[in-house]
């Protein structure tokens, strides 16, 4: 593999390869599982997205407010935070959902016109 080279071995409960295995070529490794840093799952972002759309009285999903979740998602980590074993905030991080639910709730009423 190349230098910096980045897994993502996202099925559950066995990725496609072992994490610890993936560690040897890889400089940052991401997995579906809970046991493993840079856990990727979809309760990272639906909380907050649904939250966003409800209070925006959202009849619709558009590519907007995915890309807004997405980014805000990011923005969760801060730079001093940033590593390769922390691309993506946990589950647990306290302002997760808020911070998307904002980003998702601005792009919707942007769209209505609110």
């Amino acid at each position: 593999m190349n230098d910096g080279a980045i897994i993502f071995a996202l099925a559950n409960p066995d990725p496609e390869i072992d994490p610890e295995v993936a560690h040897l070529h890889a400089d940052v490794v991401a997995t579906g599982r809970s046991d493993h840093p840079n856990q990727i799952n979809n309760v990272l972002v639906f909380p907050g997205f649904f939250r966003g759309l409800l209070d925006a009285q959202s009849h619709e999903v558009t590519s907007d407010m995915m890309v807004a979740a997405a980014e805000a998602l990011a923005d969760v980590v801060t730079e001093d935070e940033l590593g390769p074993n922390y691309i993506i905030p946990s589950v647990f991080h306290s302002d997760l959902s808020t911070h998307v639910a904002t980003a998702v709730r601005e792009v919707a009423q942007r769209s209505r016109g609110n």
